[in-house]
């Protein structure tokens, strides 16, 4: 846990994008943490034709929430960027994939996964009247969909080089 409220640090991911994006990703997030960004492209084996890369970062509360929405819609990227809470703020979790869109998540000190309790009432009421059931909605609350989908792209990654980004504060 970061000891200072003014910066967080976090984990980005790109776990596929065409190569013709790869310069557009860069600038995006460099532009939410005032630094270039030019994390190592490898070859992402689970998907022919893409590039992954993954970056640690330091930055600012909201940071992480700043490039998923720089990202955000993007056709034929999936990423992940995580942010570790602060003494002031809640931590974060953004997966994101062509197909399901944005996944957002409030995580606790510990990276465990934080349901608000007004999710949690709409997800019964929504078992409750039959649209779904409750292991479904549950799913989705922990972004299981997400996760399904990233799995591949994800161990496909193992073993990838790292790099600590820092914004300029």
């Amino acid at each position: 846990m970061t000891h200072n409220n003014s910066a967080t640090r976090g984990v980005f991911y790109v776990h596929s994008a065409p190569s013709a994006l790869c310069p557009h990703i860069e600038w995006a997030v460099g532009g939410v943490l005032g630094v270039a960004v030019s994390p190592d492209w490898t070859a992402q084996a689970a998907q022919a034709g893409t590039y992954r890369c993954e970056f640690s970062w330091t930055g600012k509360p909201g940071s992480a929430a700043a490039m998923a929405s720089a990202l955000r819609g993007w056709n034929h990227v999936r990423f992940e960027v995580t942010e570790e809470p602060t003494l002031s703020t809640e931590g974060a979790r953004f997966s994101y994939t062509p197909d399901l869109g944005v996944f957002h998540a409030v995580t606790g000190l510990h990276g465990d996964i934080m349901i608000p309790e007004d999710r949690l009432r709409a997800a019964t009421v929504r078992a409750g009247l039959g649209e779904t059931t409750i292991e479904n909605e549950i799913d989705k609350l922990l972004g299981k969909p997400w996760d399904d989908e990233l799995e591949t792209f994800r161990h496909a990654g193992d073993g990838a080089p790292v790099r600590w980004l820092h914004q300029v504060v």
